[in-house]
């Protein structure tokens, strides 16, 4: 179904909407919340709490595209599910993805200020948008969606190899680039 149909279903409060949703996106939210939780559990959760969540924003929401906006509301309630469990434990896939990039903001001690990370932010989308589509992509797939640099390496073709020397290059870029935009790091 199109996604201005789930939309106007919303609108309707049907909840058909959901169930559209579900055979639409199911699959690809499940993946994000498993490769950030690991719990077959917590990603099923997580995923129930992406579309009540999706019920209670739209309306008055209308989003476009409806693909990032639901990707981004069962990720936000996955790492908030991380950081729940998690406190002092270790979770391979996410943790390793993050302290990836760790080095990239070892400096950056802005956290708490949101109009810092807002800005830090939008410098990383810039530099996202600088990139060629298939680094764009491999970053990407690895920072937000949380893939393995396996899954990344079949999704494009290429060796797992390969897929990490661009990662480390593209990361060295960052961190480049956020240093010439003035970040001490």
């Amino acid at each position: 179904m199109d996604d201005s149909k789930i939309i106007e279903l919303f609108y309707e409060r049907s909840e058909q909407a959901i169930i559209e949703l579900s055979k639409k996106y199911g699959s690809l939210l499940k993946k994000i919340s498993k490769n950030i939780l690991n719990n077959s559990l917590d990603v099923e959760e997580c995923v129930n709490d992406a579309y009540l969540g999706v019920w209670n924003t739209i309306p008055p929401q209308n989003p476009d595209p409806l693909t990032a906006y639901v990707c981004k509301i069962v990720r936000n309630l996955a790492i908030k599910k991380y950081h729940s469990n998690t406190a002092a434990k270790r979770n391979s896939v996410y943790d390793v993805s993050l302290d990836e990039l760790e080095n990239c903001f070892s400096g950056f001690n802005y956290v708490d200020d949101e109009c810092a990370v807002k800005l830090l932010s939008e410098k990383i989308n810039c530099f996202v948008d600088e990139l060629d589509q298939e680094n764009r992509v491999i970053f990407v797939r690895r920072y937000w969606f949380c893939d393995s640099v396996s899954d990344i390496a079949d999704r494009l073709s290429m060796t797992k190899h390969n897929v990490e020397v661009r990662l480390f290059r593209v990361r060295v870029r960052l961190k480049k680039f956020l240093e010439k935009e003035g970040y001490d790091l």
